[in-house]
């Protein structure tokens, strides 16, 4: 199953598109959590809608010549340590803090060893993608397990965070078997198949922040 670069370019726009109109919508209802430690993903959304255009500009060739690797390795160091960082700040038990802030270390120190490795400006990372993603899902985890055990569960889903989280996981748990399967068995991974699981996956996790966005509290109180 093949996808000319046409096509390619459509459905990367569809994904763009809606990652527009869900960060114009968060951008519209940004004073629920502009008090908030949420504040700065704002920041990061807009900077993935403008990634991921570079991203289709890329393919035409351009500057790097068909090499979009470098643009999305810089955006995976960037959008990994943070979200890893914003739920060990929304986090309370210490032990869980501690494991997160471990988790950021390794990650870091995976993706500076993999440079040894794996050229970045032509090269889409690897193995410390995949290690930052297993250590998001489990952050996320840690999250809703703490929310499952307090007060906070009878609000959760009028709180932004919450499904911003539901995106996420769901983004990754899905995406992560097939990213395996494309990066280590190359014979058996059908990148088309993986390409329109992965562009599912970013609607559904827009989807979840647009939700979030329009149906959280007027004013986010964590």
């Amino acid at each position: 199953m093949n996808i000319d670069l046409e096509t390619l370019k459509l459905l990367m726009r569809i994904g763009a598109f809606v990652e527009l109109i869900a960060v114009i919508i968060g951008t519209f209802y940004f004073y629920k959590y502009k008090n908030t430690a949420l504040k700065y993903i704002l920041l990061l959304f807009w900077y993935t809608v403008i990634n991921d255009l570079l991203g289709v500009f890329y393919l035409r060739g351009g500057i790097i010549t068909d090499y979009n690797a470098i643009i999305y390795n810089i955006y995976n160091v960037i959008s990994f340590t943070y979200l890893l960082l914003l739920f060990r700040h929304y986090i309370q038990n210490k032990i869980h803090k501690k494991a997160i802030l471990v988790f950021s270390i390794i990650y870091l120190i995976s993706f500076i060893i993999n440079g040894f490795f794996e050229n970045y400006l032509i090269e889409h990372q690897r193995f410390p993608y995949i290690i930052a993603a297993i250590f998001l899902v489990i952050s996320i985890s840690l999250y809703f397990i703490e929310i499952l055990n307090s007060e906070k569960v009878l609000n959760a889903k009028r709180n932004l965070l919450f499904w911003i989280s539901v995106g996420f996981l769901i983004f990754f748990v899905g995406n992560l078997p097939f990213r395996i399967l494309t990066n280590y068995y190359l014979h058996l991974a059908d990148a088309t198949i993986s390409f329109l699981v992965k562009l599912t996956l970013t609607i559904i996790m827009n989807i979840c922040f647009i939700i979030g966005f329009i149906w959280s509290d007027k004013k986010q109180q964590y």
